[in-house]
C-alpha cells in the first residue's frame, strides 16, 4: 500500500515537470504559485487530519469502552489530531497575505 503510495507522488511530480520547465514561456506568475501552494497546504493538511482522526477516533473508542474513565484524554488527542488541519489553514493564510 505505501509502495503505491510513493509510486503515485513520484509519477505525479514526473508528470508536472514539464509544467515547472516552461513557467517563464507560459506567463505563470508568483501570485499563481502562492495561490496554488495555500491550496496544496490545505489540501494535504486537511487530508493528513482527517486521517489521524480517524484513527485516533477509532482507538479512543475502543479504550472507551474498556475504560470509561479516560474519555477526556480521548478527546484531547482527537483535538490534537484536528489541530493538523487548522495548521494547514494557518499556513495558507499566511501564504496569501504575502501575496497580496
Amino acid at each position: 500500500m505505501t509502495n503505491l503510495k510513493i509510486k503515485n507522488l513520484l509519477i505525479m511530480i514526473l508528470l508536472s515537470m514539464p509544467l515547472m520547465a516552461s513557467a517563464g514561456e507560459s506567463g505563470i506568475t508568483d501570485a499563481g504559485i502562492g495561490y496554488i501552494a495555500a491550496a496544496l497546504a490545505v489540501g494535504f493538511s486537511t487530508i493528513a487530519g482527517g486521517i489521524a482522526v480517524g484513527l485516533v477516533g477509532a482507538a479512543a473508542m475502543g479504550a472507551v469502552g474498556e475504560k470509561p474513565e479516560i474519555s477526556g484524554k480521548a478527546l484531547i488527542f482527537l483535538g490534537l489530531a484536528e489541530g493538523v488541519a487548522i495548521y494547514g489553514l494557518i499556513i495558507a493564510i499566511m501564504i496569501l497575505g504575502k501575496i497580496g
